[in-house]
């Protein structure tokens, strides 16, 4: 079996947007939602299994995600913030698919990830054998990101409001990057939308 199809691929989406003021996940977007337009780039990449982690407003949120084949999954502890995310993403991963080889961590509010962007973390991982593949935007690497599963201990051991950015950055010697110039493109707040295409 091909790497790519033991490859699963984590959406957080358990935050509450406060400094939005209301769910950024159901902002629309391209005719559909923010949330569902991340996933139907997962669903539709090369990756085996995907999983999108709710939180705040979950029962509001989950109403639009029933259309997909994706695993919907609820983060108990996300007023902790994205660490608990990750944690509860790739503990449900590899417990519900064992032979997961790696995962792409992605945020539900990068409106400008594709398809291709997701198959290209993975081929290239494929390619370079690197442990980690990361997406260069504004001089820094970030998410999305590949991680290899001999890193998923150190995700793990993620606290508090901190992304995967700091485990991409202990790792200097095993990365490869592939260029994202519109990912430092999120919503965050009123100014950030609407998105320009």
């Amino acid at each position: 079996m091909a790497l790519e199809k033991e490859t699963g691929i984590i959406i957080l989406a358990a935050g509450a947007s406060t400094r939005l003021g209301q769910p950024k996940q159901l902002l629309p977007y391209k005719g559909t939602t923010l949330l569902q337009h991340s996933i139907q780039a997962a669903i539709n990449s090369i990756a085996s299994h995907i999983i999108v982690v709710l939180g705040a407003c979950e029962q509001q949120i989950r109403i639009e995600t029933e259309w997909h084949t994706a695993q919907v999954i609820s983060n108990n502890e996300w007023h902790e913030g994205m660490a608990s995310s990750i944690r509860c993403g790739i503990n449900e991963l590899t417990r519900t698919n064992p032979s997961t080889n790696g995962v792409i961590i992605m945020l539900c509010d990068q409106p400008f990830v594709t398809t291709d962007l997701l198959n290209e973390l993975m081929t290239t991982h494929k390619a370079t054998g690197k442990a980690i593949i990361g997406s260069q935007y504004n001089h820094i690497v970030g998410v999305p990101a590949f991680f290899q599963k001999n890193i998923f201990p150190e995700l793990l051991q993620l606290t508090g409001d901190t992304g995967a950015r700091s485990i991409i950055q202990s790792h200097p010697e095993n990365i490869a990057v592939i260029p994202f110039s519109k990912g430092s493109i999120d919503i965050d707040t009123p100014a950030d939308y609407p998105i320009e295409s």
